[in-house]
């Protein structure tokens, strides 16, 4: 490949995993990202942000120059400085230029560049559970539970979708029936405030799966328990609530799903949601079979006079979990693009 080649560099980071790639552009910045080369680093194993990209780029040669990078990342991001959600780890975007070595470098919360990467999608990236009206045209939402919980919006200025960011996650969680009422009590009592995120991201299911077990609705069984001491207790619970060798794990789900239904009913209602409302994150493509079910719609649906309006709405599950990384690297792409024109031609 040729030495004068100039790539973008773009990453997705998240509490558990950070999804990091090295990217070319073909015929153009909105051409076909080709992909040269990914890897998805344990988050945890860093120190900091900058040390993560650096063992990324220091594994092999890049045969070329980077000349931007755009990296999605958890939190606020307060005029280029975040302190990354789940993680202990501050990244100030005025210091990335110089630390990584890159002349541009941007850094957009995580949700608004998954919500970048939903136009980067193919028909067979999504899972569609309601075709509501059909068309894409109209603001757009995504929720996206996983080690946290994300929300974003894209707003459709008539022609295209601009994407932009929120900490919808770490809104108030609010009940819908007496049983998820005595949950908000039960969190309380741990937690003190409760979003969202407590009951419907990776510590959501244990967390409604002891509030069952501890106040009597659900019996804990022996061989689950000891499971859960050394396995994954999400997937321990998703397991056997399909197969229905265990009630209380059934009823969690359950819980869970209702509650998941009904928050991204209210953030398609706060977006007015028309062009579509899009399932991302880790969890739902592990829980598919749930959100089939009739249970998740209805919840969605569920929302008095406005029922109508959310009908008209397309309902997908995200299955590509590179989208947050693929939306990075478009944002890149662009960047690319704005560089080229402010650089003199005998310069670039």
């Amino acid at each position: 490949m040729p030495k004068n080649h100039k790539f973008i560099l773009a990453g997705d980071l998240g509490g558990t995993n950070f999804r990091i790639a090295l990217f070319r552009v073909v015929n153009g910045p909105n051409g076909t990202l080709k992909k040269l080369r990914s890897e998805r680093l344990a988050s945890t194993r860093f120190n900091s942000f900058a040390e993560a990209v650096r063992s990324f780029l220091e594994k092999e040669e890049v045969p070329g120059n980077i000349m931007t990078a755009c990296f999605g990342v958890p939190g606020p991001n307060i005029a280029g400085v975040v302190h990354a959600t789940n993680l202990n780890w501050l990244i100030d975007v005025s210091t990335l230029p110089h630390v990584l070595g890159i002349p541009r470098v941007q850094i957009l919360n995580d949700l608004e560049a998954m919500a970048f990467g939903v136009g980067e999608l193919r028909h067979s990236d999504f899972l569609l559970l309601q075709a509501g009206a059909g068309s894409r045209a109209g603001n757009q939402c995504v929720i996206a539970p996983g080690t946290g919980l994300g929300e974003a919006g894209l707003f459709w200025d008539g022609h295209r979708h601009h994407p932009w960011a929120s900490e919808g996650g770490h809104a108030d969680f609010a009940p819908t029936d007496d049983v998820q009422a005595a949950l908000l009590e039960f969190l309380h009592k741990e937690y003190g405030r409760v979003s969202c995120e407590r009951v419907i991201a990776g510590i959501g299911l244990n967390n409604i799966y002891r509030f069952l077990r501890d106040t009597g609705r659900g019996k804990e069984k022996p061989i689950i328990a000891e499971k859960m001491l050394a396995g994954d207790v999400n997937a321990i619970i998703d397991e056997h609530s399909r197969n229905g060798s265990c009630g209380l794990c059934r009823d969690t789900m359950d819980i869970f799903i209702r509650i998941l239904g009904a928050e991204a009913g209210n953030l398609a209602l706060k977006t007015m949601a028309t062009g579509g409302v899009f399932l991302g994150g880790g969890i739902p493509p592990r829980i598919l079979e749930h959100l089939r079910r009739p249970l998740f719609l209805e919840s969605f649906l569920n929302k008095g006079r406005m029922r109508l309006l959310l009908e008209s709405m397309p309902l997908s599950v995200i299955l590509n979990d590179d989208a947050a990384l693929l939306g990075s690297a478009r944002y890149a792409a662009r960047m690319l693009s704005s560089l080229r024109k402010s650089i003199p031609p005998k310069m670039y």
